[in-house]
């Protein structure tokens, strides 16, 4: 596998494959976040209730087996106790997918494996007999899927290649472009007409998605199934990669704690919004799935503000190496929470101001702004060549972590008055920020960057992406 020429800039200054990943990237998440805008309260206004569950089959023993761990759930906690665990198991899947595409059949097969189960999965949710099959097949087809093609555009560059950063701030991009189309079209299709229209039309988007990642086949650079190329060929651990690793590894639960007031937001976020905020506008109630994309239209507007801001700053002072900004992302997430807290404070018996939920989508995107796209730039950058893909899986296990500990919290909503549940938000956005802050001085050595010297073009290729 090659990299793209540096003088490759046919699209926004980048190679011109990095278009066709991203607008296959934005369909794929336009399906993914339709769906998932749609979730928690298709199950708790819906699936869960009585006349409905009764129809999903085996959806007993799973139910018994939760209960087992929880206690009996009411439908809005046993909902939320539900979409932690399918939001957790999507980010634990792309290590497997991650070694499939390194191992077996090399990025590109492993991509359209992923994403047709995940258009069957999308397609199955419209019934409620097959939800759990819907969710096997879209757990499956997202661990195929999502790492993989984030690990194709860390290929498109030269490890001293400075466009690298940028190109994962056009992957966000692309993503959030999705997110603010799926709730409109999706989510107002679930919620006014009916919950399998907006599943079915997030079927459609992700066979779209599929459609552009194959017309730009052509441009993406060779990856041939690993099980043709011979093991000796194959690139190994280099000295102090293991510790690299190491250090990965240990970030992962700081990231996890941290990002679980973001993660909340397509959980019990849109339950409460639903019953405690106001969302009358001139007698019509807003769609609460609505919510999501708004939080996705300031996303996008967050990660051009948040990725100019530094440009400008780069060339006055130094900028802060990746976990800086990460921690900084972290404080200004937990102002944003703040918001939630004094909105619920200050209501007492009346409906919360959509005023305070807008305040916090803001500060929460600006700093998710600092975290997500630099998290994920910072794996890519320092994963060890022989594990390059498998890595960037790796890095979507805090996401398995903060997902399923955001469906626990999830369920105490309705157990505790809403101050004191996001004041609890509160605390991990603050408590991540004061963690990456402290070890940021004893990890930055070990997470440098490392220019290559007199090495042959051929290692150079090699180190980038080893498939």
């Amino acid at each position: 596998m090659t990299i793209a020429s540096a003088d490759d800039r046919a699209f926004l200054g980048h190679p011109k494959a990095l278009g066709f990943l991203a607008f296959a990237e934005a369909w794929e998440r336009f399906s993914f976040y339709g769906m998932q805008a749609l979730l928690v309260l298709y199950m708790t206004k819906q699936l869960l209730l009585p006349g409905h569950v009764e129809n999903v089959v085996g959806f007993a023993p799973v139910r018994a087996a939760i209960e087992g761990l929880y206690g009996p759930l009411a439908p809005q906690a046993l909902a939320s106790t539900i979409f932690g665990l399918y939001a957790g198991t999507v980010y634990l899947t792309p290590i497997l997918g991650g070694m499939l595409a390194d191992r077996v059949l090399g990025r590109t097969t492993t991509i359209v494996i992923g994403g047709t189960l995940m258009a069957i999965g999308h397609f199955l949710m419209a019934f409620d007999a097959s939800f759990l099959a819907a969710l096997a097949c879209l757990v499956i087809g997202c661990g195929c899927f999502k790492g993989n093609i984030a690990s194709q555009i860390g290929g498109l560059y030269g490890p001293g290649d400075l466009r690298r950063a940028d190109a994962f701030q056009i992957f966000y991009l692309a993503i959030n472009a999705g997110v603010i189309l799926a709730p409109l079209i999706a989510g107002t299709l679930g919620e006014k007409v009916a919950w399998h229209y907006g599943f079915g039309v997030a079927g459609v988007g992700m066979v779209v998605g599929l459609i552009v990642y194959l017309s730009g086949r052509k441009l993406l650079p060779a990856d041939p199934p690993m099980r043709a190329r011979p093991i000796a060929e194959r690139p190994k651990l280099q000295k102090g990669e293991g510790r690299t690793i190491a250090i990965l590894v240990f970030l992962l639960p700081v990231l996890a704690i941290g990002m679980v007031p973001n993660q909340q937001i397509f959980n019990a976020f849109l339950n409460w919004v639903d019953a405690h905020v106001d969302m009358q506008v001139g007698g019509f109630k807003l769609p609460t799935t609505w919510m999501v994309s708004f939080d996705s239209v300031v996303a996008v507007s967050a990660l051009v503000g948040v990725a100019a801001f530094w440009r400008i700053w780069g060339k006055r002072r130094k900028e802060p190496d990746e976990l800086g900004k990460i921690a900084i992302g972290s404080f200004i997430a937990t102002v944003g929470v703040g918001f939630l807290v004094l909105g619920s404070l200050l209501s007492g018996d009346h409906k919360v101001s959509a005023w305070w939920v807008l305040a916090f989508i803001v500060f929460n995107e600006l700093g998710f702004a600092n975290i997500a796209p630099i998290g994920l730039a910072l794996y890519a950058r320092v994963a060890p060549a022989a594990f390059a893909s498998t890595v960037i899986g790796v890095y979507y296990l805090h996401l398995f972590a903060s997902n399923n500990l955001t469906g626990f919290i999830g369920t105490l909503l309705g157990k505790m008055p809403p101050t004191q549940f996001w004041l609890l938000h509160m605390a991990m956005a603050g408590f991540a920020g004061v963690v990456f802050l402290t070890v940021r001085p004893l990890l930055r050595p070990a997470l440098a960057a490392k220019p290559p010297v007199d090495e042959p073009i051929e290692a150079l290729e090699v180190a980038v992406d080893p498939a």
